[in-house]
């Protein structure tokens, strides 16, 4: 018998302060499981099969392998140079993207062997990593330098380090592969960037630090939590304008959109919980319970 968990999508939610990832049916909005990682879990990576959770624990530097079938940890990824691990992207050809925030470097990682295959030095607080949907390449966010990296991952090599905002954290490239969207904190602005040219298209004003940008499947909308204004920015790509910020918890976070755009979830650092918004009508739906201080979240797309 196929278990529940392999039939639903599943929303992956990191709890910070309790060193533990719980695993809800995403369309039930039902915890299934909370496991157990290493000290201070902040971002997830989900493989392109949504079969395996890669967990960066910031606070212990390593990062936890999870099965999310078994729902269980199946590996540890330690490496020497890993200090404050926060956040990667998977490519479906099987590489982790990994950002290290004070070892200045991005580490490429085998998802199959979990070996560390490549360690290229980045720029000061390398954070963020957003993929190109072509995954030719990757773009990090460098909160310390304020400026963002293009990797091309066909030569696993840096290409430039544009200067951006004051202190950029979030960072995504949308849908159509034509824009890339970085949230400066400091500044409580979003910058618009052409990928073909470099250039600077739009500066959209926001609540108070921005922290984290997420696209609509069909990238009609970007998602921007504002941590210190305790709400949402939804952004309407095709006039670059601000259309609405809708209230969540206290210090929202980790964003992402349901598979079929009608959903999308924040996590609330310091109410402990997930806004359920809709995507149509822009309102709250609903909360739902989390561990102490969830942060980081992704959707695990299931096979039915």
């Amino acid at each position: 018998m196929t278990s529940p968990q392999a039939q639903a999508n599943l929303l992956v939610v990191l709890n910070k302060d309790e060193d533990t990832v719980t695993v809800y049916d995403e369309r039930a909005m039902l915890a299934l499981a909370t496991i157990e990682v290493e000290h201070n879990p902040h971002e997830v990576a989900i493989t392109p099969d949504g079969e395996k959770a890669f967990v960066a624990n910031a606070g212990s530097n390593s990062v936890s392998v999870l099965d999310l079938g078994a729902l269980d940890v199946t590996h540890t990824i330690r490496h020497p140079a890993f200090r404050f691990p926060h956040e990667g992207k998977i490519t479906a050809d099987g590489r982790l993207i990994l950002a290290s925030t004070y070892a200045d470097s991005v580490f490429i990682i085998d998802v199959e062997s979990y070996a560390v295959r490549t360690v290229l030095p980045a720029k000061r607080m390398s954070h963020m990593v957003a993929l190109a949907p072509d995954e030719k390449r990757a773009y990090v966010s460098n909160i310390g330098a304020n400026s963002y990296s293009i990797l091309d991952l066909d030569r696993e090599a840096w290409v430039a380090h544009p200067p951006v905002g004051r202190r950029p954290e979030g960072i995504g490239v949308s849908p159509d592969g034509a824009w890339l969207y970085v949230a400066n904190q400091q500044d409580d602005l979003v910058y618009v960037i052409e990928i073909a040219t470099g250039s600077l298209e739009a500066s959209i004003s926001t609540a108070r630090v921005p922290i984290r940008v997420a696209f609509a499947p069909d990238g009609s909308h970007a998602y921007v939590p504002n941590r210190e204004g305790d709400c949402l920015s939804v952004i309407d790509t095709s006039t670059r304008r601000e259309i609405k910020r809708v209230p969540t918890g206290i210090w929202p976070g980790g964003t992402v959109a349901s598979a079929e755009g009608d959903r999308i979830y924040v996590a609330n650092n310091k109410t402990n919980d997930i806004s359920v918004i809709d995507a149509e009508s822009l309102t709250e739906l609903r909360r739902i319970s989390a561990g102490v201080h969830p942060d980081g979240i992704a959707l695990a797309r299931r096979k039915a």
